[in-house]
């Protein structure tokens, strides 16, 4: 249990599109910590960049944590204040930071989360399906186990909300229909709060056909109504 009054490690939100869309609180954040652990640290450059964030870098993603965590531990143990940052959205949805939140908190150091942007919840709500209950299931599985995943929701009541790679989307409306019926409701929101943000609503089948005829770029996030 972290003991310690001084918070040592922040998770701080960055938009998911628009520069814009962070927090005035976040930006005093990363002004103000020793170190700032990024999934891509060009990403995260332009961002500080922007808002003149002068506060060092250090790659933090998916492919280093296990190797650098005992180090992190270490100089946060030492009193170095550290953030971590995503490309987008929250840290630990879909991203890199449940390790370190772990491994930190059996250290006693102290964290804060602040609130911020996630790509899924401007996508739920835009999607017109129930709010009031929902599963947030993120990324399947790219092979084993992905159909597994989709057959033991068929019954799911709630809202499902999946994310998905625009290279993928059509295979994966596909398992949907072929899982749930060409006839189930689903919103597919893309571009979220860019230039070219779209969310398109309907049967499997009718965004089928929309996606089927167009290039589709940037991450998706798919929104499936429950079962009735």
């Amino acid at each position: 249990m972290a003991g310690k009054d001084l918070t040592q490690l922040f998770l701080v939100p960055t938009p998911i599109g628009n520069l814009g869309d962070i927090t005035y609180r976040a930006v005093e954040i990363l002004k103000t910590v020793d170190l700032i652990l990024a999934e891509d640290t060009r990403t995260s450059g332009k961002l500080l960049k922007k808002y003149d964030i002068q506060a060092k870098l250090k790659s933090f993603h998916i492919h280093n944590e296990h190797k650098t965590i005992t180090s992190i531990i270490d100089q946060l143990n030492n009193g170095v204040i550290m953030a971590l940052v995503s490309d987008a959205g929250t840290p630990g949805i879909s991203d890199p930071g449940y390790l370190l939140v772990k491994e930190a908190l059996a250290s006693g150091i102290s964290i804060e989360a602040l609130p911020g942007a996630t790509a899924f919840v401007p996508a739920l709500i835009k999607s017109g399906f129930p709010t009031d209950r929902f599963v947030f299931e993120g990324f399947l599985p790219h092979k084993k186990g992905r159909q597994t995943r989709l057959k033991g929701l068929v019954d799911e009541s709630r809202t499902i909300i999946f994310y998905e790679s625009p290279h993928r989307l059509l295979k994966f409306l596909g398992q949907i229909a072929e899982t749930f019926g060409s006839d189930k409701q689903i919103s597919v929101s893309r571009e979220l709060t860019k230039l070219y943000e779209e969310t398109i609503t309907g049967s499997v089948t009718e965004v089928i056909e929309y996606y089927a005829e167009r290039t589709i770029k940037g991450e998706l996030v798919v929104v499936v109504a429950g079962k009735k």
